[in-house]
């Protein structure tokens, strides 16, 4: 018998799939992991990853040589769903003119006429 550690992103242990032959093809091995972990073909889809090489298994026909380690991520079948509604901010940006001078003169008060009005 051979045999094919898998384990997902998420979990820390391998677990292990036993099959015929030297290779196992992606399609097979997505319908044993899914049913030994009682997933609905329905429900999501597999991506199957080399643990050693990082190579990602795309084609379903990809044989899978006995003895090896997989990473399993559960993805959506149709992709990840958008909110079925959008909003849109639009924010108003201040105009920008040139800059004005302040005259000092008119806007300036003397120490003697605060101490008038602020009484401590």
């Amino acid at each position: 018998m051979s045999c094919v550690h898998y384990k997902f992103s998420s979990k820390l242990n391998y677990d292990t799939i036993t099959f015929d032959g030297l290779h196992i093809s992606l399609c097979d091995l997505k319908k044993q992991i899914m049913g030994r972990e009682k997933l609905k073909a329905a429900d999501c889809d597999l991506q199957i990853t080399n643990a050693q090489t990082d190579e990602e298994y795309t084609d379903d026909a990809a044989l899978i040589p006995k003895n090896s380690s997989v990473i399993v991520r559960r993805i959506p079948i149709g992709g990840v769903k958008t909110a079925s509604k959008t909003y849109v901010l639009t924010r108003a940006e201040p105009a920008i003119g040139p800059a004005k001078a302040v005259d000092d003169s008119s806007t300036s008060i003397s120490l003697a006429q605060l101490s008038k009005v602020y009484i401590f």
